[in-house]
């Protein structure tokens, strides 16, 4: 058996110390081993802008398809990705493993001036381009006005700067991963913004038929957070939850009084600029089915 293993990932400084995150969690656990990171251009990464704006496009497979094709080659081992950009169909040949435990998931306000969202002057002026985060935000100041923000983190926080935003939204994950975590002005509660499924999370893929790669992913696979994040795609899925979509879902896992697992799953999903959220509390074992229902109950007020 070979004792170096390459893995794929995309250059982006986000991207580059996610990858770090699981290259040093398997050679804690495999010190006889070499992991080497491999460093790839994706779509997304050559021109993002192309295809903003059109909902009738994804841009989920823009981060993932280049990375994909080397790993279905040979050209490297496994490669990890950020889950909530991976759509929910795996490409013939390829499959995920679990998912190690995530980061906290809650989305962040950065302001300008360190002033909370609620406490900001009238009409402000807060940057993001997900449809989910805008509407959230219009919840809480319906007199915001949202501007379009994209790029890479750095990108978005000298825009904060240059620019004329009051405050900008963002994963509070990708910026405690980069060490950034002092320029978070506040935490969003989950219920007043609820995440972008699977946010947090990394996702690791490898070919199909890999024990050897299998094993290895699975010395730090979590068990209880792939099950929660299998809940939150499923949401998401059902929901046909693309970057044109707003959609958000959060898990957690609770206990009951006799200590079992329970999780907790919040969803909201937005139409004709009206927000609907609902909370569902089911079986840790079954989070999937706990997806599905509270999807249906989402639904069913939709449908009211």
């Amino acid at each position: 058996m070979k004792t170096k293993f390459v893995i794929g990932t995309r250059g982006s400084l986000l991207a580059l110390a996610q990858t770090e995150i699981v290259k040093k969690l398997l050679e804690n656990n495999f010190p006889n081993f070499e992991f080497e990171i491999k460093k790839i251009v994706t779509t997304g990464d050559k021109d993002l802008s192309t295809n903003w704006g059109s909902k009738g496009v994804s841009i989920k497979n823009f981060f993932t398809k280049e990375i994909e094709k080397e790993l279905l080659n040979g050209e490297i081992d496994f490669a990890v990705h950020s889950m909530k950009d991976m759509p929910s169909v795996n490409p013939e040949g390829l499959i995920f493993s679990g998912v190690p435990k995530r980061e906290d998931n809650r989305d962040v306000f950065i302001s300008k001036t360190g002033v909370k969202l609620l406490d900001l002057p009238k009409n402000p002026v807060i940057g993001t381009s997900s449809l989910r985060r805008a509407e959230c935000i219009k919840n809480l100041r319906p007199d915001a006005i949202i501007k379009p923000l994209r790029g890479n983190i750095h990108t978005r926080l000298r825009k904060l700067s240059e620019e004329d935003y009051d405050g900008i939204i963002l994963a509070g994950a990708g910026l405690i991963r980069t060490g950034l975590k002092d320029k978070i002005t506040e935490f969003f509660n989950i219920e007043d913004v609820i995440p972008a499924p699977a946010q947090g999370a990394l996702c690791i893929q490898y070919r199909e038929g890999d024990t050897t790669i299998k094993n290895i992913l699975h010395s730090i696979v979590d068990i209880d957070t792939t099950k929660v994040i299998m809940a939150e795609r499923e949401f998401s899925k059902i929901f046909d939850g693309g970057c044109h979509t707003p959609i958000g879902c959060s898990g957690k896992i609770i206990y009951n009084e006799s200590d079992e697992k329970l999780l907790e799953l919040f969803g909201m999903y937005s139409l004709n600029g009206k927000t609907y959220k609902r909370k569902i509390v089911g079986s840790l074992e079954e989070s999937v089915l706990v997806a599905q229902q509270l999807a249906e109950c989402l639904k069913g007020d939709i449908d009211e």
